[in-house]
């Protein structure tokens, strides 16, 4: 078997690996990628695309529901449940199409097979009929990304248990729907179902839906989903939960005592797992915590020289826009060229239910823990012009303050566009921006980022609108 060279190697394309691969292009460096399955992996292919194309379907037929409202007629709504699967998998295909254009556009060689690291900086890469070959190469940058957690004693089988992989290509709408785990990928599914007639009840171990957001947001968008049918139950313990045949059914035990549960269909949506196994991690001596994920610097250097680590396979936060940003961050450095650290203290997080819910910062519990005296400003979207011209007065914008200087610790966002108003925010933030700056900045009306300015004020103590 010969040894062919390269020259920089990355393993994975997700949305990391490929956007890595394209900035290391960019500065002049000859780079593969190697991968075992679609370009654009999980987030592209079976997460993050097109479960968006899933949720406008939702949104859309949320909207006719309420059409009548706009002045509207409508009847005779019929919904084509495949179709709508089959859109998104559409979608997912046209992107994956666009990233493979993007890379002979930026000469990246592509190797499709499963690479596993040698040691001495070589690689074997076995392709899909069991074919091997040995490479070389200068630098690498490990993007093999993560899987869904599952259960122990219940079986993923695609048809009445599910993780968010098999769910997006299921063409059967559940009749009931158990959730289990109320983090962002768990309430996206639980709200799309829920739109379209599916009996939805979700269990969240934790105090509350959406764990890592602000308490006051989650507690906002529990009582909207609340409202349109669905079942919320948090702090639970579940027991006996099995499959026979084909319902599912568990035992939760809430502080009020218990309740049986069984339906059709459970998603199980209880976090990610790191794609470590096999890779020659220890064949290459790469450090790993005691989860699993790769020890990885902040500018993405593993302990082993030329060695990098982006995304999901280093840990948390699991959200495609921060890959990315390590995609560039570790190229740049693979090429030393890096101009700046990873900053994992300002990255957006974003839930696409609706309404939906997007962060970037310090939550209030956060400073208490932290010791930082803060200042609250909080302004209801049924106080923003165009929310109620829009029909979306659902929400509010919540900013959180510096106390002394006023600047800008935390923005938290419930509206049905708060993934889009996010990011003003996520600029604020990386220019070390203070509230009256953003007070002082003038906002076109009537839009829907007058929210950020008019929270701002707020926190000020001068407000205008509210």
């Amino acid at each position: 078997m010969s040894t062919q060279a390269k020259d920089l190697v990355v393993l994975g394309s997700g949305p990391g690996g490929y956007v890595a691969a394209i900035r290391a292009s960019q500065l002049g460096r000859k780079v593969t990628i190697v991968e075992k399955s679609e370009l654009g992996g999980v987030c592209l292919n079976w997460g993050c695309i097109p479960s968006k194309a899933l949720l406008k379907s939702a949104h859309l037929f949320h909207d006719i529901k309420r059409s009548e409202e706009f002045g509207f007629s409508t009847t005779n709504v019929k919904l084509d449940f495949p179709k709508v699967i089959e859109r998104s998998r559409g979608v997912a295909a046209k992107m994956e199409g666009g990233v493979n254009y993007l890379m002979k556009k930026n000469k990246v060689e592509i190797i499709n097979g499963f690479g596993e690291l040698q040691g001495g900086n070589r690689l074997t890469v076995t392709d899909n009929k069991g074919g091997q070959n040995t490479f070389t190469y200068k630098d690498i940058i490990i993007a093999t990304g993560a899987r869904a957690r599952t259960l122990p004693n219940l079986e993923v089988d695609g048809k009445a248990v599910h993780t968010y992989r098999t769910m997006l290509e299921h063409k059967v709408l559940p009749q009931k729907l158990l959730v289990i785990g109320a983090g962002a990928i768990g309430m996206e599914f639980a709200y799309f179902f829920n739109s379209f007639g599916t009996k939805v009840t979700v269990v969240e171990m934790l105090p509350q839906i959406l764990p890592v957001e602000d308490n006051e947001i989650a507690k906002g968008l529990e009582r909207v989903l609340t409202k349109q049918g669905m079942t919320i139950m948090t702090g639970v313990k579940l027991e006996d939960l099995k499959q026979t045949g084909k319902t599912v059914s568990v035992t939760i035990k809430t502080d009020k005592g218990e309740e049986k549960w069984s339906g059709d269909t459970c998603l199980v949506a209880i976090g990610v797992v790191p794609n470590t196994e096999k890779i020659g991690l220890d064949k290459a001596k790469i450090a790993t915590d005691q989860r699993g994920f790769i020890k990885a610097d902040e500018f993405l250097r593993t302990n082993v020289p030329n060695h990098f680590a982006i995304g999901d396979v280093i840990g948390a936060p699991m959200l495609a826009h921060k890959a990315s940003h390590e995609g560039i961050i570790a190229a740049e450095a693979a090429c030393g060229k890096a101009h700046h650290p990873m900053k994992y203290d300002n990255i957006p997080g974003c839930t696409y239910c609706q309404p939906q819910v997007a962060s970037i910062g310090l939550t209030e519990q956060a400073c208490k823990e932290k010791g930082i005296k803060y200042r609250v400003g909080k302004i209801p979207f049924t106080a923003i012009g165009k929310a109620v011209a829009i029909g979306e007065p659902d929400g509010m914008c919540k900013v959180i303050i510096d106390d002394e200087i006023g600047e800008v610790l935390g923005v938290h966002i419930l509206h049905s566009e708060a993934t889009e108003l996010i990011a003003e925010a996520a600029v604020i933030r990386t220019h070390e921006g203070i509230a009256s700056s953003v007070v002082d900045t003038i906002h076109p009306h009537p839009t829907l980022s007058e929210s950020m300015m008019e929270a701002m004020a707020a926190a000020l103590g001068r407000p205008i609108n509210f």
